[in-house]
């Protein structure tokens, strides 16, 4: 099976080395010295890693062949995949593949469905899921324990516990516009009883002047 595992990005220094956004949680092992990796665009490989090494954060690869910045440039977006068995299985229990949670489905832990997963970001800080809604939009959860409560492989689920506001923010808006709205229905209520108020009064103190007449 063939699994992207990163993408290339601007080229760093002379020397042909170029940074890559990281798309698989195992990088030691999938872009370490002497791997070679396909690509895609096919006709841009394969490419085959000479050194890498962190950098402010960000990894950097230096491919053979590849020796100075125009070579690394020529290079850029372009993505790296590696050929991984389809039994093999992270060394962590509560670590996954990219291909073993894509198309799950997402639904909170009171049943409600929430969509598929489309994609896996892996971000400097954290990974996301982009989930598509069954509408076609995206919704962004991230990877974490505290809101990712469980993956259910055998049945093809992840099961989240979202804080408010992370998908049902559409809801909210939707919820405040209306309780703005009631706030609103109610100050006009509030202005229409004091007109019939207003009205009493008129009218008590008319009732009284024909007395006194």
């Amino acid at each position: 099976m063939q699994l992207v595992v990163a993408r290339i990005g601007r080229a760093h220094g002379i020397k042909g080395e170029v940074t890559v956004e990281v798309r698989t949680d195992e990088p030691e092992l999938r872009l370490a010295p002497g791997a070679v990796l396909a690509t895609d665009p096919a006709s841009t490989g394969p490419l085959t890693i000479a050194t890498g090494r962190v950098h402010s954060g960000r990894l950097l690869l230096r491919f053979e062949g590849v020796a100075d910045r125009t070579g690394a440039e020529a290079l850029r977006n372009t993505l790296l995949i590696a050929e991984v068995d389809p039994e093999e299985l992270p060394e962590e229990e509560d670590e996954y593949y990219d291909h073993q949670l894509m198309d799950l489905d997402v639904v909170t832990t009171d049943g409600v469905e929430v969509g598929r997963i489309t994609e896996i970001s892996h971000l400097p800080s954290q990974d996301l899921f982009i989930v598509e809604r069954a509408d076609g939009s995206e919704v962004m959860i991230p990877f974490v324990q505290e809101i990712v409560v469980e993956i259910d492989l055998e049945e093809q689920r992840a099961v989240v516990d979202p804080p408010p506001g992370l998908i049902d923010d559409r809801a909210e808006i939707a919820s405040t516009r209306d309780a703005e709205g009631d706030k609103a229905d109610a100050d006009d209520t509030t202005g229409a009883d004091g007109g019939d108020k207003a009205a009493a009064d008129d009218a008590e103190a008319a009732g009284g002047d024909g007395g006194d007449d």
